[in-house]
């Protein structure tokens, strides 16, 4: 029988539904109930003054175990301008064939406070209960809901005590018991008329199998004032979050790249098995968290650039390095199986990462695998079920990988066919029946087994309590499956990147495209939901990389190979006529093109300053020029000096890129007649070019630009996209909030409950040089540093002047300073970050390995992950030992663990 059919015999359920809310709205503004979350079918709510919201609904349902979620919602006209947040909607369900008309009082909820005692890091997936159902003949219902993080779901359960009978008359032995109906969601059904017109009562804490009292709320008693009810309701009181004075639960952790785990049977790089391995050791060292970089397919060229794991081919695909070869089959061929040994072993021992040798001999390992198993394991029903759930994006990422090998380029541009996807002509190219299919098929077999490790390390994570948390990089490479198949979500024509910082005086150009924002709105963000809903297979929290993209791009002409000719987008540029009104003559000609004098050139390029006038500038009038048209932008001076890398070739390249950037204003991408200032123009020579009166005008201008104008502006931006995504997973959420932070960032992160990233070296505050570790938010992360810094004891050994303030002013210490930092430095720097009020206290794996000098690698310098001043860095570091000598080293598995518990981070 076709399923309208049965539908049609199955009888429908009709109730009546009456939402009462008190919110207060402005004039154009009305109240609508999102029901089930399905926002294009919302039900109005009606008031006489604008603050007292209610309506009744009839609703109609085949389905009397469903359960029945709705959020508020404000609405000007038919667009909702705002509404509840919370991965965590309202919800109920339908009592006994007796109720038939549901009466809702609610109060509006934003976030549940300590939102991330939500999260699935701090929630073990455990049993649910469906609601309690009063039998059949019961008139009147009330029922109670709470929202309650933090109990010991396998030892005790929420509960209701109170002032009568039905509750126990406070009796420590009998309280009535709730459902947990979701994740830290409790509902409790009573019979209307068991209850007096009026009592007290409290939420406790019982346990699970005495059902005994472990914890009363520690608040006054609340109260109840039963309404009069008519045979068939139900009343539902507002819901309440339920909290027990239980200390604050913080952790610790490690954050390390999946790629410099080390084992003994490795094979050159760290891979999902050694994954469970680093788990155990930082389980049994007291650590709660594991944070990795990104770990996506950043395969396009197959060379060393591709090492770089922020420039993702696909957004939901694995590197294929990091598969662990041991849980795959042997070659059967043993001459095949003793040289892979061989070569092994010779990779595993290498003190860095040979990136281009560990791919090509795991890749051609995994050949072999797939032609031993291949057929069986793709014909298997587990595998069928991971193709069902995943060819949306596998199978065009299957496809990539085939014509990027066959094109030997992953740029589809230059494809002989298929550089424009199509759907339908990518699905015939995959058809098993195509002869190339098995070509195809080996990287459908590499993702299942990627897939099938990772997965495995992730449950073992949560089994041994630890949190597991990824990374989402900002961008993806515009070489990639997504820029190839969805180039509607993405600006081609710039290049994202970062302004000028600490790190990179010229900026950092990243090189990604940029998002299309106006596109992604127009479905809910719908690409970033479904990279967040993949990760949160695996992960029970994540870092978003460059949190402040999500406000903010820096996006940088395609023309430009430093970032200091780039402007934020979205912004707000400035028109002629503005710049005006800050007292500064605007001056086309002189503001927006390169100024060049001759007291530049010879300053700059000195011996060779003749050859820059002969070569590359033509000269105008007086001692002043202009670019050659042949060299005026960045790109034509880098494809100039191509291959050419001695000294003198590289420092003229970069004294020609600084000409071309010495401009006081860039013109708008979308409006060239609207103008942004340059950043950090000030050290330039154009600007010394201005009179004093006229530096002061720009500076001011350029402050109110930079700091002023846009925060209210990036603010709204930011709340259009971010609580949609933060939300649409479970895992916790974590921001890197690092570099020219905007102030409405942390109007953001404070309101959705982000955790910032705390860097004691890179302080927040104005005019700070070290961060308050004391002053740091309970919603945060803090560390000693990132991937992107020098280790601890790098960091020390690089401004002996920094430290010595460091050494007096923050570790307190007196007399000659230790020119290295030595393992009581390191230790006591440790122990006061494991002591801020942080949430997560998680430091790089170098800096715990720091506290024992006989232990740490010898070369601190060999230990930095990456140079962000490098575009063309290689990421190769690797730990000095193997995961086999760390576990034995038991005096310092115990020092570590002891730092932990004495402060609190248990």
């Amino acid at each position: 029988m076709e399923q309208e059919q049965i539908t049609k015999l199955i009888p429908k359920k009709t109730m009546k539904l009456t939402f009462r809310i008190r919110y207060r709205t402005v004039w154009g503004e009305n109240l609508r109930i999102i029901l089930n979350e399905e926002e294009n079918n919302s039900i109005p709510l009606t008031t006489r003054d604008g603050v007292i919201w209610q309506n009744s609904y009839e609703y109609f349902t085949t389905d009397i175990e469903k359960v029945i979620t709705y959020r508020y919602g404000v609405f000007r006209g038919e667009t909702c301008v705002r509404k509840e947040f919370g991965a965590i909607p309202h919800s109920f369900y339908l009592g006994n064939a007796q109720q038939t008309h549901y009466i809702l009082d609610d109060c509006w909820r934003e976030l549940p406070a300590d939102f991330h005692r939500y999260s699935s890091a701090f929630n073990l997936p455990h049993p649910l209960s469906r609601p309690n159902k009063l039998p059949d003949g019961v008139g009147s219902c009330v029922t109670f809901r709470a929202l309650c993080p933090g109990l010991s779901h396998k030892k005790q359960a929420l509960a209701i005590s109170g002032s009568c009978n039905a509750l126990g008359n406070w009796d420590w032995f009998r309280p009535i018991r709730m459902q947990e109906v979701a994740p830290n969601v409790w509902h409790l059904t009573l019979d209307a008329s068991s209850l007096p017109p009026s009592f007290e009562y409290k939420f406790v804490a019982v346990n699970a199998e005495t059902g005994a009292v472990e914890e009363w709320e520690g608040r006054p008693n609340r109260t109840f004032h039963i309404q009069p009810l008519m045979r068939g309701e139900t009343y539902l009181p507002m819901e309440t979050e339920v909290f027990f004075n239980l200390p604050p639960r913080k952790i610790a952790g490690c954050a390390i790249p999946l790629f410099s785990i080390r084992s003994e049977g490795s094979c050159g790089t760290g891979d999902f098995g050694d994954l469970k391995s680093f788990i155990d050791w930082a389980a049994d060292t007291g650590q709660q968290a594991v944070q990795l970089l990104p770990i996506n397919d950043t395969s396009g060229n197959g060379g060393w650039m591709d090492s770089y794991p922020y420039s993702a081919i696909s957004i939901y695909a694995f590197h294929p390095m990091y598969i662990d070869l041991r849980q795959l089959p042997e070659p059967e061929d043993k001459e095949e199986a003793q040289l892979f040994e061989t070569e092994r072993r010779k990779l595993n021992a290498q003190p860095l990462l040979d990136y281009e040798a560990v791919n090509k001999l795991k890749l051609a390992y995994l050949r072999t695998a797939f032609r031993q198993e291949g057929d069986e394991v793709l014909s298997s029903e587990e595998f069928l079920s991971f193709f069902a759930h995943n060819e949306s994006w596998l199978q065009p990422y299957a496809a990539f990988c085939y014509l990027r090998d066959l094109n030997h380029t992953p740029d589809f541009h230059q494809w002989s066919k298929y550089q424009t996807y199509d759907a339908a002509e990518i699905a015939k190219l995959c058809n098993p029946e195509n002869e190339v299919y098995p070509k195809i098929a080996f990287h459908y077999y590499i993702q299942y087994q990627l897939h099938k490790q990772l997965l495995d390390a992730a449950s073992h994570a949560r089994q041994r309590g630890v949190i597991l948390k990824g990374d989402i990089p900002i961008g993806i490479s515009r070489c990639s499956v997504e820029a190839w198949t969805e180039p509607y979500y993405f600006n081609m024509n710039g290049q994202a990147g970062a302004p000028p910082d600490a790190f990179s005086t010229n900026g950092q150009n990243w090189g990604f495209p940029t998002y299309n924002w106006e596109v992604m709105e127009k479905d809910n963000y719908l690409w970033w939901r479904k990279r967040f809903a993949k990760m949160a297979e695996y992960f029970t929290a994540y870092r978003i990389d460059h949190i402040l993209g999500f406000f903010r791009i820096w996006e940088i002409p395609t023309h430009s190979v430093h970032g200091l000719l780039g402007h934020f987008v979205p912004a707000l540029p400035m028109s002629e006529e503005e710049i005006r009104s800050f007292g500064l003559n605007f001056r086309k000609d002189f503001m927006t093109r390169p100024f060049i004098c001759d007291y530049m050139l010879n300053t700059m390029f000195g011996d060779r300053s003749d050859e820059v006038r002969q070569t590359f500038v033509r000269h105008l009038h007086h001692d002043l020029y202009a670019m050659r048209p042949e060299f005026d932008t960045q790109r034509k001076v880098e494809a100039y000096f191509a291959g050419k890398n001695d000294e003198e070739s590289l420092k003229m390249k970069e004294g020609l890129y600084s000409l071309i950037s010495d401009v006081l204003f860039v013109s708008d991408r979308d409006h060239p007649e609207l103008y942004h200032p340059r950043i950090c123009v000030q050290n330039d020579f154009i600007f010394k070019q201005l009179s004093g009166k006229e530096q002061e005008a720009f500076n001011h201008l350029y402050n109110h630009y930079y700091y002023q104008r846009h925060n209210e502006f990036w603010y709204q931006e930011a709340m259009k996209k971010l609580p949609v995504l933060t939300q649409s997973t479970p895992m916790l959420v974590c921001g890197e909030d690092l570099g020219m932070v905007p102030e409405c960032v942390a109007w953001v992160m404070e309101r959705l409950q982000i955790l910032s990233l705390e860097i004691q070296r890179m302080p927040k505050a104005f005019g700070q040089e070290f961060g308050r570790l004391c002053d740091y938010p309970f919603h945060s992360v803090c560390s000693t540093g990132t991937h992107d810094m020098s280790t601890l004891r790098g960091w020390w050994e690089e401004d002996p002047a920094v430290t010595e303030r460091f050494y007096r002013q923050e570790l307190g210490c007196w007399g000659e300073v230790p020119r290295q930092a030595s393992g009581w430095i390191c230790k006591e720097i440790i122990r006061r970050h494991l002591n801020s009020p942080s949430l997560l206290c998680i430091l790089p794996w170098q800096d715990w390995m720091a506290i024992d000098e006989k232990l740490r690698n010898l070369d601190a310098a060999a230990e930095r992950i990456n140079i962000p001043a490098n575009p063309h860095h290689y990421w190769r570091w690797r730990m000095h030992l193997t995961l086999e000598e760390l576990a034995e080293h038991k005096d310092l598995s115990s020092e570590i663990r002891t730092l932990i518990q004495e402060a609190g981070r248990e």
